[in-house]
């Protein structure tokens, strides 16, 4: 027979947006007389937004990883298991053990699932025959490998699926990386690089993809708009994609390589997609400004796998964290719900070695960048803030709970010229 466990709040997820919410659910005053648990598999937590620096050999895999145990705050329980079933009528999470938990409030935050089985023969040829991905991070390290190997003549591909899925500059960050390190070694003009994907521009935010055409330019990258790739032979060296728009709609065509970087399909876990508390697409269907579930008062979601129309960043979850925490507290002790989040997303666009772009915006693509600088031009302060400034703030601040580290940014008054 299963056991049944009972905690006042229960949390799916000890990643980024978890150890967040425990870390200030904690640090907020009666915050020590909660009883919260964390329900999460896995013991290793990694800082995925460096996984980018790793595959371009500026920054070392085991700095981004940390044992989880040592991550969890005092006074909450670390559930060593994987959420199998939700069931909000009653209050309960079954387990992949087998045993269940019961809660008064939830916070759905389980990150998102790495689809590699919807790209044919990929998972046969992954971290071999020049085929890589920064975002596994068993394989991040082979990107580099693979930069590196690239010789005069040289034809390597960045792809990029369709929306949505964590890190959205990230396939096109490591292209740019790629291009500069062939510029350094004077090579890049013998070669091509391409950049394939699903979207229909560079970037959603257009303030910045106008910018970034300018990089793609600088470089001399090939971009194919709506290009989706569907499947690689390895041993040929060759990826197929499906074009996703215009007149060739449904079309395919193949290309060879010698470098593919590949950027999988991603979703929410099946306990989530499939379970009462997803929407017709598969996330947690939340409040866009509150967090709070649409059909389930209880229930709160956020981070990659809930549905509000923003980047799935780390930086999102800086900012929906708070919201979240002063929510709970609302239900515990009374009082009117926070609807303070307004989609604020960040992406440092590394589009050279020791250059950044820093693309911040909310909701309705509105451009709010922390600091009074025009956010369009590239800069090495970025380049730092990215490398050094960002992954402190994250394990030593945000990971605690720091209230000082969730402030809003500045207004930004966008440029004439």
């Amino acid at each position: 027979m299963s056991e049944i466990k009972h905690h006042q709040i229960v949390i799916v997820g000890g990643g980024t947006a978890g150890i967040t919410v425990a870390a200030s659910l904690r640090r907020k005053p009666g915050g020590n007389d909660l009883d919260i648990a964390i329900i999460e598999p896995s013991d290793v937590h990694y800082y995925q937004p460096a996984f980018t620096l790793v595959g371009a050999g500026t920054y070392k895999l085991e700095k981004t990883r940390r044992q989880e145990q040592g991550l969890i705050p005092p006074k909450v329980r670390w559930i060593k298991d994987k959420a199998a079933r939700f069931d909000p009528e009653n209050n309960k999470v079954e387990l992949s053990s087998g045993d269940s938990v019961s809660y008064d409030y939830l916070v759905v935050c389980p990150g998102l699932e790495l689809n590699w089985e919807k790209i044919e023969g990929i998972a046969e040829t992954l971290g071999r025959n020049a085929v890589c991905s920064n975002y596994s991070p068993e394989h991040t390290e082979y990107t580099w490998q693979c930069i590196q190997e690239l010789k005069p003549a040289a034809k390597a591909l960045f792809t990029q699926p369709p929306l949505p899925f964590k890190c959205p500059g990230a396939p096109q960050k490591i292209a740019y990386l790629a291009a500069d390190y062939l510029r350094k070694k004077g090579i890049l003009e013998n070669c091509e690089v391409h950049f394939l994907t699903h979207a229909p521009a560079m970037f959603a935010v257009p303030f910045f993809s106008k910018e970034l055409d300018k990089v793609v330019a600088r470089y001399g990258i090939k971009v194919h708009f709506q290009h989706n790739l569907v499947s690689v032979d390895g041993e040929k060296k060759s990826a197929t994609f499906e074009i996703a728009g215009g007149e060739q709609k449904g079309e395919k065509i193949t290309m060879d390589f010698d470098m593919l970087h590949a950027t999988p399909p991603q979703s929410p876990p099946q306990a989530v997609k499939s379970g009462p508390l997803a929407n017709e697409a598969g996330f947690v269907d939340v409040h866009q400004h509150s967090l709070q579930h649409k059909k389930y008062s209880n229930i709160f979601g956020l981070g990659d796998a809930c549905s509000t129309p923003n980047s799935k960043t780390a930086a999102a979850i800086r900012k929906q964290a708070p919201v979240v925490v002063r929510n709970l507290f609302v239900l515990i002790n009374g009082g009117k719900l926070d609807e303070g989040y307004d989609g604020y997303a960040s992406c440092p666009l590394t589009t050279a070695y020791g250059k950044v772009m820093m693309a911040e915006f909310i909701y309705g693509g509105k451009v709010t960048p922390t600091f009074p600088l025009d956010p369009r031009k590239e800069r090495w302060l970025n380049w730092w803030i990215k490398t050094t400034g960002l992954p402190m703030m994250y394990w030593d601040y945000m990971l605690k709970g720091h209230e000082w580290f969730f402030e809003h940014n500045l207004d930004y008054v966008e440029p004439t010229d």
